[in-house]
């Protein structure tokens, strides 16, 4: 079973991971990433990039993927890497995607949908994944819609948002944490996100300790967000249920299905 964990350094990332890592304007990926990427050789994983392609990038991996000159998806890209490494004898795929925040540059709304592919294909193929956001000149945060859908960070959680999503074997999504007002727009795109993808997006929700009005309007929102869609979640405590009812959003015209 996959978990939240915080690691000390890149070099403890393990078969399944996706790993969040913090930088400074300042910092050098490359610095920063060196143990993780020469770890590939260590263990028989072979190394991707994403990211603009330059001399520096080609030094440190044979393959680098540029997301702005793709002809088709990020995720179908990074699979068929993945589907190469295994025929060429790769234990596994070792992916450092480099991202930088610079407003002009991000678009948040691909940005997250390329993230949950990079989760989704961690949890079922094992391979390792480290998104290494560099902040602009500015200190230009990372997408908070972005932060909350890796399950692993380098050196802390960010403090923001205060919940996370991350995937659950193979028809799943664990759902932790708390959607207060602050959090409740990006919960609110990681669910239509989601549910671009599928007709019924089934949230874990073991570790989901509060939905406030805010939170509850962005789910029932996005369950609404496209025709014949459900969300479904499981194992809300009985304080989030209480409250969804008194609220008046327990309603048959909002397709979210909430279970103990």
């Amino acid at each position: 079973m996959r978990a939240t964990r915080t690691l000390a350094a890149l070099d403890e990332v393990g078969s399944g991971d996706h790993v969040l890592q913090l930088l400074d304007p300042a910092d050098d990926v490359w610095d920063r990433s060196r143990a993780f990427l020469s770890d590939g050789e260590l263990f028989g994983d072979k190394v991707l990039i994403v990211g603009p392609v330059s001399r520096t990038t080609a030094a440190f991996a044979p393959v680098v993927l540029d997301p702005a000159r793709l002809n088709g998806s990020l995720i179908s890209a990074v699979r068929r890497e993945a589907a190469s490494a295994e025929r060429e004898g790769y234990r596994s795929l070792r992916v450092l995607h480099h991202v930088t925040c610079d407003r002009s540059a991000v678009d948040a709304e691909q940005l997250l949908r390329s993230e949950l592919d990079l989760e989704e294909f961690a949890a079922d193929s094992g391979a390792l994944v480290v998104c290494a956001y560099q902040r602009g000149e500015e200190n230009t945060p990372a997408p908070g819609q972005a932060t909350c859908v890796h399950p692993q960070h380098l050196g802390g959680r960010p403090t923001s948002p205060a919940f996370q999503v991350y995937r659950t074997g193979k028809d799943g999504w664990t759902v932790t944490g708390v959607v207060d007002a602050d959090s409740a727009p990006a919960f609110g795109a990681v669910l239509r996100t989601l549910l671009c993808e599928v007709i019924t997006v089934r949230l874990l929700c073991h570790g989901l300790d509060f939905l406030d009005a805010a939170g509850m309007s962005s789910l029932a929102d996005a369950a609404r967000c496209l025709p014949d869609r459900k969300v479904v979640l499981e194992g809300t405590n009985e304080t989030v249920r209480l409250a969804w009812e008194l609220t008046g959003f327990a309603d048959p015209s909002i397709p979210v299905v909430m279970t103990p």
